[in-house]
């Protein structure tokens, strides 16, 4: 189950999170493994609880980092530092990025909510759960954020 679920919960959370994602994601199957005991149902309502309980650990997330302020770290402290693999890496960040920046010129609730259908696969009932909207108004706002990125995706010249 992780390995189906943890790529489409990081493109979740690197919309909804940003900086934090790999922190929340990480949050997230803390929480999810102390609370498999008393998990009950399918795999659809899996990820539905996995990502309810995501949602939850990015918004914990925006109010901790809102709390508490950050020094950034300047090239210096980061020279030592390597990444095994780079190439392969590099990779992946560039499509990555590219779907991340094509997703934050949409409102965020429309991001969100693409991400949740496309990408988790949750229905527009679980989504509207999920995010307190009726099912209908899940279902308008996904079509609406499809066609912008349609639209945008046609003028950047973007391919798969």
């Amino acid at each position: 189950m992780f390995r189906g679920v943890q790529p489409a919960l990081l493109g979740y959370l690197r919309v909804i999170a940003a900086d934090a994602a790999e922190d929340v994601a990480s949050e997230t199957w803390l929480q999810v493994v102390a609370g498999l005991g008393g998990f009950r149902g399918g795999e659809a309502a899996f990820r539905a609880w996995v990502f309810t309980i995501a949602r939850h650990r990015a918004v914990d997330a925006g109010r901790a980092r809102a709390r508490r302020r950050t020094v950034p770290l300047g090239q210096d402290d980061l020279a030592g530092l390597t990444v095994p693999d780079a190439g392969e890496a590099a990779l992946e960040a560039i499509s990555t990025q590219a779907v991340v920046a094509l997703l934050a010129t949409l409102p965020r609730d429309q991001a969100e909510i693409i991400l949740l259908r496309v990408v988790a696969g949750l229905s527009s009932r679980e989504v509207g759960r999920l995010v307190g909207k009726s099912p209908g108004a899940v279902r308008v706002a996904a079509h609406r954020g499809l066609r912008r990125l349609a639209t945008l995706v046609d003028r950047e010249g973007v391919t798969a």
